[in-house]
């Protein structure tokens, strides 16, 4: 089952463009379109990362996983812009090589909550802007911004090929990432698309969402 989250849809296309569900991996697909949003959902696999899953629960989704993985490899090769919410970020560290927490609060000792069920995308936390990063130079002035938090994953062992953008103020835990080299490729564990805009007290998602945007099309605009 494929699906797009309204959501996200409805936040992308703020932004006076197109928002297409890819139906099924092809390079002949990937060279139509001009960049990839990978939204969040389901678990990763940990036998995406070589992992055997430590409960039945925690199995992830191994299909969306290998189809994703190829779409992020393809779009690196023909040097178009990748942009990672939640899931994504996660996705984007394992196709690059590297692992997660299975599950942050029974594998890192005296983490922070970031999943609250009951209240969902309203369970925030701050994040620390790492100097001298992509994000800083975005949102200059600011070194802490607040963000919401709905995940139980998260990165442990961090790919080669990633640097890391922002944490968590409160653990430590790797909050955004972007591509060393080669194309616009960046990833953050929070979601922007549900950060209410009236909101002051929230991160200015349209910000991150516009330097993806930036970076794509036939001509990089």
């Amino acid at each position: 089952m494929l699906y797009l989250e309204e959501s996200m849809a409805k936040w992308v296309m703020s932004e006076n463009c197109i928002a297409y569900m890819i139906p099924s991996y092809s390079t002949k697909i990937v060279t139509d379109l001009d960049g990839l949003v990978l939204q969040g959902g389901s678990d990763v696999s940990p036998e995406s990362y070589g992992e055997k899953p430590l409960k039945p629960e925690w199995n992830g989704d191994r299909i969306r996983d290998l189809y994703e993985i190829a779409l992020v490899k393809e779009f690196i090769r023909q040097g178009k812009p990748i942009l990672g919410i939640c899931r994504g970020l996660q996705l984007l560290n394992v196709a690059l090589g590297g692992t997660l927490y299975q599950d942050i609060q029974t594998q890192v000792p005296n983490s922070s909550v970031h999943r609250n069920w009951e209240i969902y995308d309203a369970h925030s936390h701050e994040v620390v802007l790492e100097p001298n990063s992509l994000m800083s130079s975005l949102y200059p002035g600011s070194k802490i911004e607040k963000v919401n938090s709905v995940h139980h994953q998260g990165i442990d062992r961090l790919s080669p090929s990633l640097t890391v953008e922002a944490r968590s103020k409160s653990d430590g835990l790797i909050e955004a990432v972007r591509m060393k080299e080669g194309p616009f490729v960046y990833a953050v564990q929070w979601h922007p698309e549900f950060h209410n805009p009236d909101d002051q007290t929230f991160m200015d998602g349209k910000i991150l969402l516009r330097e993806f945007l930036k970076n794509g099309g036939k001509n990089g605009n």
